[in-house]
């Protein structure tokens, strides 16, 4: 599969990064093309309307969040310490599309909503597989939640040491558990 023009790829980046950062009112058409450095012609070309720009944006967010999927299923130190870690301290693009995907819910966009829970349950899925336990995942992925809400806040350095400090917890709570003295 050919890789998307250069200048579509800015206006999608410039159009989640304003929609996280501002809300959706503020991503104008006039806006997202002056922070994506094009013209606005340039921007109509690629998405010829606003909602072709959040169908691109949730195409986009399904791609990155599967690759995410793929990374935390392959990660070295284990899917569940991947989770938790990128929840605490998130790549900024998944992050930029995850924020400005949920802001977009929140004016009806279905197809935002549908790709949301979608990876939402991958990410559960890959816990599940990892713990063999789809209780324990959900608390797992409850505390990633956590762990994402403080760093969406503002407090990303805080999210980082909460997951240095429960890190050793979680990995003694999943040795138990490996070794039939966790929770059933």
């Amino acid at each position: 599969m050919s890789r998307p023009p250069v200048a579509r790829e800015k206006v999608l980046a410039a159009f989640a990064a304003i929609v996280a950062d501002e809300g959706e009112q503020a991503a104008t058409m006039e806006a997202v093309a002056a922070r994506a450095g094009v013209s606005k012609g340039g921007l109509l070309y690629h998405f010829g309307s606003r909602e072709a720009l959040v169908e691109g944006l949730v195409e986009r967010l399904l791609a990155d969040g599967e690759a995410d999927v793929a990374d935390m299923r392959a990660a070295p130190e284990g899917a569940v310490a991947y989770y938790l870690s990128t929840s605490a301290d998130s790549p900024r693009e998944l992050n930029e599309l995850y924020v400005a995907a949920s802001r977009i819910t929140q004016t009806g966009a279905d197809s935002a909503r549908q790709a949301l829970a979608h990876i939402e349950a991958q990410w559960l899925r890959a816990l599940e597989e990892a713990v063999g336990d789809d209780r324990l995942a959900q608390l797992l992925a409850v505390v990633g939640d956590g762990l994402y809400l403080h760093a969406i806040r503002g407090d990303q350095r805080r999210a980082v040491e909460l997951w240095r400090t429960i890190a050793p917890v979680v990995t003694s709570l999943l040795d138990a558990r490996r070794s039939g003295g966790g929770p059933a």
